[in-house]
């Protein structure tokens, strides 16, 4: 399986605007730049992510976007289906039921064992996505990003918040 890279980039966006302070807004163009993505491309995900209840954008010239709820509230398998939908990744296409091996469909009551392989691992992965919040990705921050890049983005929020 493999997610776009909207997924990527949704998922920053979203832990950039859990860092506001609450009544702030940051412009998508802002948010573009902070992560060096095309604006066009990102402001299609950010508003699937408002479409999704996820974040909400404010018009007007202190505009841009917040996140619309807490970000103990919003996991990271809704960013994904906000982004990517919720259609499974496996589809059983039921091949075995073709080819030389065919038999009738009455001989086929029992579903695919690959098709409920893929399953069960697919609902484990969903599991673990929705159990990982925007702010347990916030709290890991302070471990994994470097203090020069905590001054500079520092600064640049300072500068990009509305």
């Amino acid at each position: 399986m493999q997610l776009g890279e909207g997924v990527e980039w949704a998922t920053h966006c979203c832990t950039v605007l859990a860092l506001m302070p609450p009544g702030r807004a940051m412009p998508a163009a802002r948010l573009a730049e902070f992560h060096g993505v095309a604006p066009s491309y990102l402001a299609k995900h950010l508003q699937a992510l408002a479409q999704a209840g996820i974040v909400e954008s404010t018009a007007g010239r202190n505009g841009g976007y917040r996140l619309a709820r807490d970000a103990t509230d919003i996991t990271l398998l809704q960013v994904v289906h906000a982004v990517e939908g919720d259609q499974p990744a496996f589809r059983c296409s039921e091949i075995r039921r073709r080819g030389p091996a065919a038999a009738p469909a009455r001989h086929y009551s029992a579903r695919c064992a690959i098709a409920v392989a893929m399953d069960h691992a697919e609902a484990a992965w969903r599991e673990e996505l929705a159990s990982q919040t925007i702010a347990d990705i916030v709290a890991s921050l302070a471990q994994t990003v470097s203090a020069v890049s905590v001054r500079k983005a520092a600064t640049w929020y300072q500068k990009a918040m509305r």
